[in-house]
């Protein structure tokens, strides 16, 4: 199957901007960058709109959604827009019992650690996920040639957090899972690599310009690990968009092991976090692979002098690699300042890319 013909990536919106040129292997006119975690707390104009509202209720909300994507794009000038919603959304949708509790994050009414439990798990039907769809057009509608990057979590996260019920520091739920029970958590890990792999989809087929997974709790995992229990499911996530050919990202935190294997299950770019330096990263993957990353988070309060010299270093570490995007190596850390991100992104525009 093909994208439709009034696809951004079909009509010539984002066909040749400097991301999906810089995906897809090609030199940019101007170095793309964006934040993961760009749309959110950081910025004053997401805390007004966001004012006593419930944060899957604002994800659901096709509208407000929308508004939360395009508030950074507007106000640092990025060169993407990183659609609003959490890793739990496709839970939500398929009729799992979970909420975002502030303070704590994602938690579940009832978690999922046996095979009856996973047997009980309902199925996240196309029809759920028209709210998605609708929020993902009205901002491509909005954004223009600025490409849209759709996203969804990566299985072994979303099946983490679906065992432990809640946000856990060393996720031993999961692994013990692995080893004790691995038929019921290979159940688990497929339903939700159907999951993850539905609700991209539906994202690019309504206009996202490229996909990434994200693995927040990957790097918990040796590679051995990595590769039998997690990577066949973020394989078949991927299996499920590689038809449209759009370029594809996957990231992890704590994954400077994993990168190769990440790759492998049929990523384009692979994005790698603030552990380890970019030249690495490539050397790693035998310079072969796109990169995105990796500015520290910590640095954005630092003096101006010491972040500026960190993004020139993480731009000349990312020239080793056959293209680079500029982000971060995690997310947006809430109490930014906005003026920071914004002249982080000047920065970068003003020094001229590299043909890696």
């Amino acid at each position: 199957m093909t994208l439709s013909a009034s696809h951004p990536l079909m009509d010539g919106r984002t066909s040749s901007s400097d991301l999906i040129t810089t995906y897809r292997g090609g030199v940019p006119n101007r170095r793309p960058v964006w934040f993961m975690r760009q749309a959110g707390r950081s910025l004053p104009e997401y805390r007004k709109l966001r004012e006593g509202g419930n944060m899957l209720d604002s994800c659901l909300n096709p509208e407000m959604a929308s508004e939360i994507t395009l508030q950074p794009v507007r106000r640092h000038g990025v060169d993407a827009g990183i659609f609003f919603s959490d890793i739990v959304i496709p839970l939500k949708l398929a009729g799992v019992g979970v909420d975002i509790v502030p303070g704590v994050g994602p938690v579940l009414d009832e978690p999922v650690r046996t095979a009856a439990d996973v047997a009980r798990l309902p199925e996240l039907t196309d029809a759920s996920l028209d709210p998605i769809r609708e929020a993902v057009a009205l901002t491509v509608a909005e954004l223009g040639s600025t490409p849209l990057v759709g996203f969804a979590g990566a299985p072994f996260t979303v099946a983490a957090y679906m065992v432990e019920g809640k946000p856990s520091r060393d996720h031993l739920g999961p692994r013990r899972m692995m080893h004790n029970d691995p038929d019921t958590w290979n159940a688990l890990a497929e339903w939700a690599a159907e999951a993850s792999g539905a609700f991209l989809r539906a994202q690019l087929e309504a206009g996202a310009s490229a996909g990434q997974l994200f693995d927040s709790w990957a790097g918990s995992l040796s590679l051995a690990d990595y590769e039998q229990f997690a990577a066949p499911a973020s394989t078949l996530a991927f299996s499920r968009v590689k038809d449209l050919g759009v370029p594809l990202v996957h990231f992890g935190t704590g994954t400077g092991e994993l990168l190769t294997a990440m790759r492998d299950c049929g990523a384009d770019v692979v994005g790698v976090d603030y552990r380890l330096e970019l030249a690495e990263a490539n050397r790693r993957l035998g310079g072969q692979s796109v990169l995105q990353g990796n500015i520290d988070p910590a640095l954005l309060t630092a003096p101006w002098e010491v972040l500026e010299a960190h993004v020139r270093d993480v731009l000349a570490s990312g020239a080793h690699a056959p293209g680079h995007v500029v982000n971060l190596g995690h997310g947006v850390p809430p109490d930014t300042e906005p003026e920071v991100l914004t002249r982080v992104v000047e920065l970068i525009h003003s020094i001229p890319p590299t043909a890696g």
